[in-house]
């Protein structure tokens, strides 16, 4: 098969990705292997690919949102019939015994795996996953709209519980990408309104096209108090500014797992209980509930497709924020 293969972690800019020739993956035990119908394309992927995030697997092949059809099985699995359609996230497996598997936690896992970051991912014609960590993914959704749901949609689902807002509310959102864009239609439904703040005029205006009151700047201030904030950019120096448009008692989520260093503020914005934390992963019934909600609702994602060859590439429009919505890459 052939998979876009890291070599070494590098700019973007450089092509870092080689399309390289590799051996079919074989399931292991409680494994299925899925052949790839469409990978959506993540700003963690970014991380792994420049190295941001540390190397954790060498020749690592990127990807963790991934929509394809259940092949074969390894041993002790069956649950899923040959030709399911479903998706596999970023959180590819956990160890099941540490404290925090056993209390329900299972995104703090202290041996977790992560799909396209320690073990190969998507952007390659199969993978391997655990059939007890992948979800069949909702018939009325595409393929091209399922794969943002995969991480985008559920870490920004995990993001608005931990937000803790209610019908009413009025909710920021700073980093209007992949995340935001779905985040918006889910709190939208639980009739919050939204304030975006983000550094794109096309994401500006797609987050008032989705409902959002008022759009501004990334540093910008909204024109009302907010009850809680959620933050998807990557960017340390906006959290002074978010903190600043909470409500006293507001929450302030940070849901990237890498960020830009948050320079010192004062004691006086984060005073009267105001609360920042942040987002570790997700667990399965994040990913349940979230697809659950997404296609009641329904989800729209907005996409920019690219082929599965131009992995380079859609990575890099990524990174100059060149993409309206999400990108996903398509299998050929």
């Amino acid at each position: 098969m052939h998979a876009w293969v890291l070599t070494s972690p590098a700019p973007v800019e450089t092509a870092p990705l080689a399309w390289t020739e590799v051996p079919v993956p074989e399931p292991g035990e409680g494994e299925v292997l899925i052949r790839v119908r469409a990978c959506g394309i993540c700003r963690t992927d970014l991380h792994v690919v420049e190295g941001e995030l540390p190397v954790r697997k060498a020749h690592v092949i990127p990807g963790h949102q991934v929509v394809g059809t259940v092949e074969a099985y390894g041993p002790a699995t069956g649950k899923l019939g040959k030709g399911t359609r479903v998706g596999v996230p970023w959180l590819h497996r956990t160890c099941g015994v540490c404290e925090y598997c056993l209390s329900g936690r299972e995104n703090l896992c202290d041996r977790p795996q992560f799909t396209g970051w320690t073990v190969d991912g998507g952007y390659a014609d199969y993978l391997v996953a655990p059939e007890a960590f992948v979800y069949p993914i909702p018939d009325r959704f595409e393929d091209i709209h399922a794969a943002p749901l995969l991480c985008a949609g559920i870490i920004g689902f995990r993001c608005l519980r931990l937000a803790e807002i209610n019908r009413g509310a009025r909710l920021g959102i700073y980093g209007f990408g992949a995340a935001g864009h779905v985040a918006i239609q889910v709190a939208r439904h639980w009739g919050v309104d939204v304030y975006v703040s983000t550094r794109e005029e096309k994401h500006r205006k797609l987050a008032l096209e989705l409902g959002a009151p008022w759009a501004g700047a990334a540093d910008a201030q909204p024109p009302q108090p907010l009850d809680a904030a959620i933050m998807f950019a990557p960017a340390g120096e906006l959290v002074p500014p978010a903190l600043k448009a909470l409500k006293k008692g507001g929450r302030l989520i940070l849901g990237g797992i890498h960020m830009s260093p948050i320079p010192s503020f004062s004691y006086d914005l984060i005073y009267q209980e105001r609360v920042m934390r942040s987002v570790a992963n997700n667990t399965r019934d994040d990913g349940r509930d979230f697809l659950s909600v997404a296609a009641e609702i329904p989800i729209r994602t907005q996409t920019e497709t690219f082929p599965m060859r131009d992995a380079n590439r859609a990575l890099k429009a990524l990174k100059q924020d060149g993409v309206r919505g999400a990108a996903v890459l398509l299998a050929e």
